[in-house]
């Protein structure tokens, strides 16, 4: 199978391009009241005017709302415009990235089945697959990310679904979709791409064949570090199912967080504009740096992955991993210098963030299980923001100074 030709500038109905449908995609032309946004419907419930409209509602399939756990007006403006940017047939919204992973998995899987997940995973999404998930009668496997040979023979007649992420979090590696394509099909397994990292502006992975689009909306697609969402994309019939299970298990997003996702989306291909070129950027000047180890970021030709994330992706995200030299007391005195930057375990959003993932998301493990997992003393992720690159680099400039300097 040929490689599809991902658009620079995606198009949706009508021909129109990625800004104009992130404003204006999933909302009706009249709105209440003739507001210019999408209201925030703050109720739990919904009245029935009287018994022949309840009637109406439970025998005839009247198209209305009941209770909040199973739908709201701002949420469903919120589901049709991110289905359009990622070129879904259905969205559901759940109130955090992990609830939508959770939610997904469950809705999927049934005792006796068997999962695969490469160990390049987010961390609470592979502890799920590897630990909790095994306690309802379902298996996991764990194959290291890229041996593509490994992934193969790890799916078996009771295999459910192959899930993973590209890029993934921290190294930024990317799935070669082709390759998980064509072994999915092969054995008639479903798909599952966490693609947060990329978000539908850099990658499309249904576009590829994919099944299943998992994104954490707290990242990139609200992008301004005030909000907690998920949303799981793909085809309707799949995304009935974990519709269905969303609403006994009640990871609800609220409309108010609603409101803020729509309002952050009006500016997500502007913020992805300067984020791709901006990371970018960052990426080639820590590479440059003699204090610098190693630079992760696809953009770069030094990444394992380049190629593929050339024939994938259409830019390459605001995430920029690299390893200072030092070890640990360096990259303790990196972090401890820096004075625009924010030490925060989160990404996408307007200000620029940097965090140590060992101090951090793997503070409880011990340095032998980080280190077998890639998680080094030395290892820093870079989640630049919208300010001035210029500024953002003479941050880090300074910071990498100090952190050569020994106490005294």
């Amino acid at each position: 199978m040929s490689k599809p030709r991902v658009s620079r500038r995606p198009a949706g109905k009508g021909g129109q391009g990625m800004s104009t449908r992130a404003i204006h995609a999933g909302e009706d032309r009249q709105r209440y009241a003739d507001a210019i946004t999408t209201p925030i419907v703050q109720t739990s419930t919904y009245v029935f005017k009287d018994t022949q409209e309840i009637e109406a509602y439970t025998r005839k399939g009247k198209l209305r709302y009941e209770y909040g756990r199973y739908g709201n007006p701002t949420e469903k403006v919120a589901e049709r415009r991110l289905a359009d940017l990622e070129g879904a047939e259905d969205c559901v919204v759940f109130g955090s990235g992990m609830s939508a992973v959770v939610t997904t998995i469950l809705a999927l899987v049934r005792s006796g089945d068997h999962i695969v997940i490469t160990d390049d995973a987010y961390k609470k999404t592979l502890e799920f697959c590897s630990d909790y998930i095994q306690r309802f009668g379902v298996e996991c496997t764990v194959v290291p990310f890229g041996d593509y040979g490994a992934l193969d023979r790890a799916v078996n007649r009771r295999t459910r679904f192959i899930i993973s992420e590209s890029p993934t979090n921290p190294y930024l590696n990317i799935f070669d979709l082709n390759r998980l394509g064509e072994i999915a099909r092969r054995h008639g397994v479903l798909t599952l791409i966490d693609s947060t990292f990329a978000t539908p502006i850099n990658q499309q992975p249904l576009k590829w064949g994919v099944d299943l689009v998992i994104h954490s909306c707290t990242k990139y697609l609200a992008g301004h570090n005030d909000i907690l969402a998920g949303a799981v994309l793909g085809r309707k019939g799949l995304i009935e199912e974990i519709r269905d299970l969303h609403k006994a298990m009640g990871g609800v997003i609220d409309p108010h967080c609603c409101y803020l996702l729509l309002r952050g989306l009006k500016t997500f291909a502007v913020r992805m504009a300067v984020q791709n070129a901006s990371g970018l950027a960052a990426a080639r000047y820590l590479e440059g740096q003699p204090s610098v180890q190693r630079v992760y970021y696809p953009g770069l030709e030094s990444h394992p992955h380049y190629r593929i994330a050339q024939e994938q992706m259409s830019g390459f995200g605001g995430v920029v991993t690299f390893e200072i030299k030092g070890g640990l007391a360096a990259a303790k005195r990196f972090l401890d210098a820096l004075k625009l930057c924010f030490i925060a375990p989160s990404l996408g959003g307007v200000e620029t963030l940097i965090t140590h993932p060992g101090l951090v998301s793997y503070y409880n493990c011990t340095r032998r299980q980080r280190y077998a997992l890639g998680i080094k003393d030395n290892l820093i992720r870079l989640a630049v923001g919208v300010e001035e690159v210029n500024d953002i680099i003479a941050d880090l400039d300074q910071a990498l100074k100090c952190a050569l300097r020994k106490r005294g």
